[in-house]
């Protein structure tokens, strides 16, 4: 199929745009580096999250990751942070789905000695990983050509 067929049975699929949202606090267990940073792979598992629940939303199945076409770690995530995780249905295949993800720091946790458990949520969430990924679904039931 030519990218224009692609394009143009994109258009017309209603999956197209479905989107879904997961917001979590990032506890301190989650901490890996010095200043409470965590490791940026664990922002990836909830991007694994979010597409499950798109590949339930758009075909009844939980799915399974195949790859990502890119990965942009652009700001930290520490232990006390609250996140967004989001994802898009961007190309809708045969099989496959691509999704555009972002990590979004929405709050952060600003500790001081009076007040240890000290937060603020962000008047602009901070970008702190974008990524795009391909999922694939199993054929829909009966006969496959």
């Amino acid at each position: 199929m030519s990218a224009g067929a692609q394009d143009q049975r994109d258009q017309r699929d209603p999956r197209l745009g479905t989107e879904a949202v997961h917001r979590r606090y990032v506890s301190h267990a989650e901490a890996h580096y010095a200043g409470a940073l965590v490791d940026g792979a664990w922002g990836l598992g909830l991007f694994g999250d979010v597409a499950t629940e798109l590949c339930i939303h758009t075909d009844g199945d939980e799915g399974l990751f195949a790859s990502y076409d890119d990965v942009q770690f652009r700001s930290p995530v520490r232990a006390g942070d609250v996140v967004e995780a989001r994802g898009r249905v961007t190309r809708v295949g045969r099989r496959s789905r691509r999704i555009e993800f972002t990590l979004l720091v929405v709050a952060r946790g600003e500790a001081t000695p009076e007040r240890d458990s000290a937060a603020r949520v962000l008047v602009e969430p901070l970008v702190a990983t974008t990524a795009v990924g391909t999922v694939v679904v199993p054929p829909p039931p009966g006969p496959h050509v």
